[in-house]
């Protein structure tokens, strides 16, 4: 407990859903009505403790984040903001303590090692659209809620390699052979880590990124 103390002090299954799109012209999403955000002391239970502990242990910063309910179903429970996984990544906000755990991993373990296989330099930066969003799968005004308004969910747009090319989601997953190899090789090692993960090939609204989140069990198109 006293491990668990410290770090306090430091430091779609189902109906998938849809990043934003880059495009001016999109819709904007529909934010469900909410109250004042409210917030509550943190990993209290074990396996969120454990989990925590998981995260220290792998050399990951982080910061615990109080849960939130932010109203209209949308929360943030057993968060973390991660701060350094080893590789810089750009929109990360609230992600759940597992969300963050096999995402740290996915990139140390998966991310590194296909860019030096595919083109033999390091991926110096990861590009995201972000994890938490208070908002209904697909953007739209009814429905079930996204897992990112859970805080459970991180949509990957793309890489940056040492070399300054940018190895994108879009374009580069009907691309070279070479970016097609490697996002498809990032693709199977996230679908090993994630409950659901969703590329360009599962539908128009996903062609320019990989969406990730814990929900489901080994959803993977």
């Amino acid at each position: 407990m006293a491990t668990i103390a410290a770090l306090s002090l430091s430091a779609c299954f189902g109906s998938p859903d849809v990043m934003k799109r880059s495009d001016a012209n999109r819709p904007a999403a529909s934010t469900p009505k909410r109250p004042q955000m409210t917030s509550a002391p943190s990993f209290n239970s074990p396996e969120a403790q454990q989990c925590a502990v998981d995260l220290k242990q792998a050399g990951v910063k982080f910061t615990p984040l109080p849960n939130q309910d932010h109203g209209g179903g949308c929360s943030s429970i057993d968060s973390v903001k991660l701060l350094d996984i080893g590789t810089p990544t750009s929109g990360l906000g609230a992600m759940t303590c597992p969300l963050a755990k096999n995402f740290a991993a996915w990139a140390q373990y998966a991310v590194k090692p296909a860019a030096q296989k595919y083109f033999g330099q390091k991926v110096v930066k990861i590009e995201t659209f972000g994890t938490y969003s208070c908002r209904n799968i697909y953007g739209g005004r009814s429905g079930r809620l996204s897992q990112h308004a859970y805080s459970n969910a991180v949509d990957v747009s793309g890489f940056v390699l040492a070399d300054g090319r940018r190895i994108m989601l879009d374009g580069g997953w009907k691309g070279d052979k070479a970016s097609q190899d490697f996002l498809r090789a990032l693709h199977k090692s996230a679908c090993r880590r994630f409950g659901t993960v969703l590329s360009p090939d599962y539908n128009a609204a996903h062609y320019n990124h990989f969406h990730m989140d814990m929900s489901g069990n080994g959803y993977c198109r």
